[in-house]
């Protein structure tokens, strides 16, 4: 079934220059096997399509169960030069939440109540 990340995990940001840095962190070990999986640096270029420009490195915690991203050309320019309010880390961390990821039936009565899709 496809669930929102939101269900499986939560997110974290922050923004440096024109660098943003969001870390998705799952609930468990079974979420964060999903997450590894399925949220790869690719799919979260796409997922923001248009918005970050540059580079996506992940880097995979796994003792933790957490994904940090570093989004380069991320943030129209820096804080201080974009004009775009809506861009900043905050808001695409919680962007992140959104992405779709496939999980097995069994994990149902296990996600986050209200948070299926």
């Amino acid at each position: 079934m496809r669930v929102p990340v939101r269900a499986i995990a939560h997110s974290r940001s922050g923004d440096k220059g024109n660098t943003c840095n969001i870390t998705v962190i799952a609930y468990e070990q079974d979420f964060y096997e999903v997450l590894k999986e399925q949220v790869t640096e690719e799919a979260l270029k796409a997922h923001y399509a248009g918005v970050i420009t540059g580079k996506v490195t992940r880097y995979a915690v796994d003792r933790l169960g957490v994904l940090n991203f570093v989004c380069e050309g991320a943030l129209g320019g820096g804080v201080s030069r974009s004009l775009c309010l809506d861009n900043y880390g905050k808001s695409l961390a919680s962007r992140i939440l959104s992405l779709e990821v496939e999980v097995p039936e069994r994990f149902a009565n296990r996600l986050r109540r209200g948070q299926a899709a």
